[in-house]
């Protein structure tokens, strides 16, 4: 038999996550069959951490369950013989060392993945951040060659991948990121303008500097504040892509924020929210075109990696503090 090493949701959230939240537990796998719903054992090689799992588990879990998220694995043992053993790949199991699979959910990693880039990409920029930076620039922003694009959040595991994508699609881009380290890494991978919104001593002149006649698309991570101060900025007919509200994800009270209404009125913009899995029949469009141009070195990629399956509750409290630049990684 295998044991499994799991984090569960001990209890939920009210404020900032601590780590008093999360409890480890061990479990004891049962043996696999062949057929039914016991067939390939995977082991967890690495583990996604995203900003989305902080409201998610609010609406979606209940205290004892095991902790959402994406892994990289690799097949340990089979009787299905849709997987081999030593295939890899990426499932959506929650905080678990070890996992028993029927196979429905697993994706295989494509036996063409080139060796020279890390298999944690297909949870990270060709995968679920760089799908939702793709389907969100390209279908709910739709930005056009010549367009300025501002993105918050950009030094994260979505924004780096958005503000490289709008460059490909030949777009100014200005980022805005919370510390100098995270401007400096959005300038070197191609943002026209970057600034340090912790710093500045004013966020309307610092988007106004940035782009004296404003913007076109607006990807917003963050929502809050700085949303309500962008969209001020934003050109007639503008469209903004709502992914995140990084901003309100710990508010134990609700904030109240500014009115949108007006300037949505008399400049005409387009705001719309959006999950990634709306596109899921076009999952391989995108992970190819991502792939392609990783490989080009069109897209570059920063992994912030945590050591130990034990580490996780710190990681994620950790990304939620804004540690991490790209995507926060954790290596069983």
């Amino acid at each position: 038999m295998v044991t499994a090493k799991v984090w569960v949701l001990k209890k939920h959230f009210e404020g900032f996550p601590k780590t008093s939240n999360f409890d480890l537990k061990k479990i004891e796998l049962p043996n696999i069959k062949d057929g039914g719903k016991r067939t390939a054992i995977s082991f967890c090689l690495e583990l996604s951490l995203c900003l989305c799992y902080r409201p998610y588990s609010q609406r979606e879990m209940k205290e004892g369950d095991v902790m959402i998220g994406m892994q990289v694995a690799r097949i340990v043992e089979s009787k299905n013989p849709a997987f081999a053993v030593g295939d890899f790949v990426v499932a959506n199991n929650g905080w678990r060392t070890h996992f028993i699979s029927d196979g429905k959910g697993l994706r295989l990693l494509p036996s063409s993945w080139p060796e020279s880039l890390p298999k944690s990409l297909a949870l990270g920029t060709v995968g679920l951040t760089g799908l939702t930076a793709y389907f969100g620039l390209f279908e709910v922003c739709k930005m056009k060659p010549g367009e300025t694009v501002l993105v918050n959040a950009a030094a994260g595991a979505v924004g780096s991948v958005v503000g490289q994508l709008a460059k490909i699609g030949g777009c100014k881009v200005v980022g805005c990121a919370g510390s100098d380290d995270k401007v400096a890494y959005l300038k070197k991978i191609g943002f026209d303008e970057a600034f340090n919104y912790k710093t500045v001593t004013s966020l309307d002149e610092a988007l106004h500097k940035a782009s004296p006649d404003g913007y076109d698309c607006f990807f917003d991570n963050v929502g809050g504040e700085f949303a309500s101060t962008a969209i001020n900025h934003m050109k007639k007919y503008g469209r903004i892509a709502v992914c995140g509200a990084i901003s309100q994800y710990n508010d134990s009270v609700p904030q109240k924020g500014h009115y949108v209404q007006i300037p949505m009125i008399f400049k005409e913009l387009h705001m719309e929210g959006f999950l990634f899995t709306r596109w899921s029949n076009r999952q391989e469009e995108g992970q190819k075109a991502l792939l392609k141009w990783v490989l080009e070195g069109k897209v570059k990629y920063r992994e912030h990696v945590t050591e130990g399956f034990e580490n996780m509750p710190a990681a994620f409290i950790g990304m939620l503090n804004g540690e991490n630049i790209g995507k926060a990684i954790v290596k069983v």
